[in-house]
C-alpha cells in the first residue's frame, strides 16, 4: 500500500481551511465564496475535529479569542446579518455544532434527514416513533402555528418556559440536525437583548424539500463524504463516522464506492497505523 506525502497533505489542508499565506477572509462576500467551495464547514473549530472553519479562514489557526473585540469576531456580525437573506444554510448540524452549508449542497444534508415532503406530518411521525421528544415536538408546533420567533417567545408560546434549560437546548438541536428548524434572524430580546429568531426550514427554504426529493440516501452519503475529502485531504472511517453521525456499515460502504469511483485512494500515513483515504495527487508517484 502507498504512503502518502504529509508536507502535501499539509499544504493542501493550508490552502482548504483558508491558510494559506495570503491575507485571511476580509469580507461577507469572501466568506460566501468559502463557504461555496468548501461546501460546508465549522463556525468554530471543533474540539476533536478537523475540518475548516469560518473562525480558522478569517483569525488563523488559534483558538477562539475570549475578548469581543479580538478582530476574529467580525465572523459573528456576518453571519448574524446574513440569517434572513438565504446566502446560505446555517443552524447546528454537525456535531451539534453550528455549520455553514452551501446552498447547493444543503440538498445533499436534507435527503439524509427524516423529512419526506410533509412539513405538517413529518414532526408528528418522528414524534410517534420516538425519533422526536415531546419537548420539540411542542417547539415545531408552536412555529408551525405562530409563524416565526424569538427564542424567548418560542420558550413562552410552546409551554417550555419553566422547562430545563437543557430540554429547551436539546429539543432545539435535534430539530435542527433534522433539518426541521434553523435560525433566520436576530431579535431584541431578553436580558441581553439579543436572542435568535427561528422558523421552519420548509417554510424559510421552500424549495429544498423539492431540491432533495430525486437524491437517493447513498447518493447524498457519497457526495458529502466526498466534499469532506476534498477538505481533508486525507481521512480514516472514523473521521467520517464522528463528522457525519453515520453508523459504520453505512461509513464503510459510502467508502467503498469513492474508491471504485477513483475519488479516493488507499494509502497509510507516514507516522500513523490504519488504512486511510486519500487523494490521489497527496501520493507520491
Amino acid at each position: 500500500m502507498p504512503v502518502f506525502d504529509l508536507d502535501l497533505l499539509l499544504a493542501h489542508r493550508a490552502r482548504t481551511y483558508g491558510l494559506p499565506s495570503g491575507k485571511p477572509l476580509a469580507t461577507p462576500a469572501e466568506a460566501l465564496d468559502f463557504i461555496d467551495r468548501r461546501g460546508f464547514v465549522f463556525f468554530w473549530p471543533i474540539s476533536g475535529v478537523d475540518f475548516p472553519s469560518l473562525w480558522t479562514a478569517v483569525a488563523g489557526d488559534r483558538p477562539v479569542a475570549s475578548k469581543h473585540d479580538d478582530p476574529g469576531h467580525v465572523t459573528w456580525g456576518w453571519k448574524d446579518k446574513a440569517l434572513d437573506k438565504r446566502a446560505w444554510y446555517y443552524a447546528k448540524i454537525l456535531r451539534r455544532k453550528a455549520t455553514f452549508i452551501s446552498l447547493g449542497v444543503a440538498p445533499y444534508f436534507y435527503a439524509l434527514s427524516g423529512n419526506y415532503g410533509s412539513p405538517e406530518d413529518d414532526h408528528v411521525i418522528a414524534y410517534e416513533e420516538g425519533r422526536l421528544t415531546l419537548a420539540a415536538k411542542q417547539i415545531y408546533d408552536t412555529l408551525l402555528d405562530k409563524g416565526p420567533l424569538d427564542t424567548i417567545s418560542l420558550r413562552k408560546e410552546a409551554r417550555l418556559s419553566n422547562a430545563r434549560e437543557s430540554v429547551f437546548g436539546r429539543a432545539m438541536e435535534d430539530l435542527q440536525m433534522d433539518f426541521k428548524v434553523l435560525p433566520t434572524g436576530v431579535a431584541e430580546a431578553g436580558a441581553w437583548k439579543y436572542a435568535y429568531r427561528y422558523d421552519l426550514t420548509s417554510r424559510h427554504f421552500p424549495e429544498l424539500p423539492g431540491q432533495a426529493r430525486p437524491i437517493g440516501e447513498a447518493d447524498a452519503r457519497r457526495k458529502l463524504a466526498e466534499l469532506a475529502l476534498a477538505s481533508l485531504g486525507a481521512a480514516q472511517a472514523r473521521d467520517l463516522a464522528r463528522l457525519f453521525g453515520w453508523p459504520p456499515e453505512l461509513v464503510g460502504r459510502t467508502m467503498d464506492r469513492l474508491l471504485q469511483a477513483g475519488t479516493v485512494i488507499e494509502a497509510e500515513h507516514p507516522l500513523k497505523p490504519g488504512g486511510w483515504l486519500v487523494l490521489p495527487e497527496l501520493v507520491n508517484s
